[in-house]
């Protein structure tokens, strides 16, 4: 039997673990990396979370994905190809499940990166719609496989009206904040 998708409380240490990675990341990316960002629902105080630390890493091009992709080949990561290769690469680390870092890249200045901002910044400041994601996600978990890719990308797409409602929000309010 598949173990399903664990939903756990916030851990005050995600931050951190963040942090530690983005010490890793950008040495080895350099100059290609823009910027490093932690995001996804570990980059909001309190929010209960996959225990997954999600970056997201802004490029000035996602082309050739060799220029970041052998960095991060080297710290460990493998890279799962899929149609969202032409506006966010993924990849994961270690290579079997349970992941504890994803890595998403965009393109700087896209609406991938801009989404994925705005959606944080709002939750980080709107912890009642906060609260209502983990419902949801706390709803979701339990029906999707952890190891499954497929599963995963269903529990991801399930939650997506929430998601698209929030950015949508966000945006017509001027998140992301600071850019």
């Amino acid at each position: 039997m598949s173990v399903a998708l664990q939903i756990v409380p916030y851990d005050p240490r995600w931050p951190a673990a963040f942090e530690a990675e983005r010490a890793r990341i950008a040495p080895t990316l350099g100059v290609v990396a823009l910027r490093i960002d932690h995001h996804g629902s570990t980059s909001v105080p309190g929010l209960a979370a996959k225990p997954v630390i999600d970056i997201q890493v802004s490029v000035a091009r996602l082309q050739p994905l060799d220029a970041y992709a052998r960095g991060l080949v080297q710290l460990g990561y493998a890279h799962l190809p899929h149609p969202d290769d032409a506006f966010a690469p993924f990849f994961y680390r270690p290579s079997q499940w349970p992941h504890t870092h994803h890595v998403h890249v965009v393109e700087a200045g896209s609406d991938a990166e801009r989404h994925t901002l705005a959606f944080r910044d709002y939750l980080r400041e709107h912890p009642e719609v906060a609260r209502e994601y983990a419902v949801l996600k706390q709803g979701l978990a339990p029906h999707y496989s952890a190891a499954d890719a497929g599963a995963q990308q269903a529990y991801a797409d399930a939650k997506g009206a929430f998601v698209v409602r929030v950015v949508g929000l966000a945006l017509a309010e001027g998140y992301p904040r600071g850019r």
